[in-house]
């Protein structure tokens, strides 16, 4: 039997609920299938981990997370502790040092969620995007100048290397025509002179060698109209890591809300671990109140279990939760229900297991 390390970092606010579903549906699914089996290690890294030992993570946090074979991770982030610091000293500095440079985003409407937009079905949104995560305008570089003077200067560097560049285009060439879709490029290079410039250009050269995808490239003002008038045109998209981050989050709210969104976190090569999230954030307003939604966590569960290798199941994972949202029953008040987080998951295993 393949036993699985799996570090689990609850983080802030609702992670800790959220995450205590994801596992539990691991378990159930380890203890059906019978091929494989989990071993779960909790950290209580983060923000109230942060306000007692002045840091997110121990020193040797990066060192300590890389024996094992991938990470879950809740949330991050909680009043009182700065933002720049709750993500860049945890979530972007795994990112970072495990060159987790794939961040996969699906963007997809399964029948009976809520989407705001009139007349769309769910075929009609149906994307995955495919950001770039290590890199580019979230690299970290710059300089603060005269700081708290009249001539006060902050400079925010974007890096993007020709490596960098051309391994997560390459990446979504590859699925576009592994899944047989269309691949298009984000990008803003009428504004950005060099960075954007760059990555059209990079595009462009990695595209000769894929003659059988069909291209489409769009600047990101006229992505982001184009995703709310006419979001069918999207299916296999690349962006780079700022406008990755902010379509996706458009992209969660047309497909159902920030409660069925989820975000894997790949080293494709396998050298790092990799981490799987929901993108919903801690929630603090709701935290501890038992009706945070689980299913973004259990969708990331599905992007697990994809990246292990057992695509069935991940298929199994998104199916069941469709067929709850279909049926109406046990969902969290996000989604119009009145069903507590572990009535959720309860829910949601029964369609899973065929129970």
């Amino acid at each position: 039997m393949k036993k699985y390390k799996i570090a689990v970092i609850p983080g802030d606010g609702i992670g800790p609920e959220v995450m205590r579903e994801s596992v539990r549906v691991l378990e159930q699914i380890a203890a059906t299938d019978g091929r494989f089996c989990f071993d779960f290690t909790w950290f209580p890294w983060g923000c109230e981990y942060y306000l007692k030992n002045g840091e997110m993570m121990p020193a040797d946090g990066i060192q300590t997370l890389s024996s094992f074979d991938a990470i879950l991770l809740g949330a991050v982030g909680y009043p009182g502790v700065p933002d720049h610091v709750s993500l860049r000293d945890l979530l972007i500095r795994i990112r970072h040092d495990f060159d987790e440079y794939i961040n996969l985003r699906p963007v997809k409407l399964l029948h009976g969620a809520i989407c705001p937009l009139e007349g769309v079905r769910p075929e009609d949104i149906d994307m995955i995007f495919v950001r770039e995560n290590s890199e580019g305008e979230y690299s970290g570089q710059g300089a603060w100048l005269y700081k708290d003077t009249p001539q006060e200067v902050v400079i925010q560097d974007s890096v993007f290397s020709r490596k960098g560049t051309e391994r997560v285009i390459r990446y979504a060439y590859e699925l576009a025509r592994k899944e047989k879709k269309t691949l298009t490029s984000i990008s803003k290079g009428n504004a950005l002179n060099y960075s954007m410039v760059f990555w059209d250009q990079i595009f462009k050269e990695v595209g000769r060698e894929y003659p059988d995808v069909e291209t489409h490239s769009l600047l990101v003002d006229a992505a982001s109209m184009f995703m709310v008038k006419d979001p069918k045109r999207f299916q296999v998209v690349v962006t780079s890591n700022l406008f990755g981050d902010i379509l996706t989050d458009l992209g969660a709210a047309i497909a159902g809300g920030m409660g069925l969104a989820a975000g894997a976190n790949l080293n494709p090569e396998k050298a790092f671990p990799s981490m799987f999230e929901p993108i919903h954030g801690s929630a603090p307003d709701i935290a501890g109140k038992g009706i945070a939604n689980p299913l973004a966590s259990i969708w990331a569960v599905s992007q697990l279990m994809d990246f292990l290798g057992y695509e069935e199941w991940g298929e199994r994972i998104i199916q069941a939760i469709e067929k709850q949202l279909v049926a109406k029953e046990g969902l969290t008040p996000d989604q119009g229900g009145t069903a507590s987080t572990e009535e959720c998951t309860e829910t949601l295993l029964r369609y899973l297991l065929n129970k």
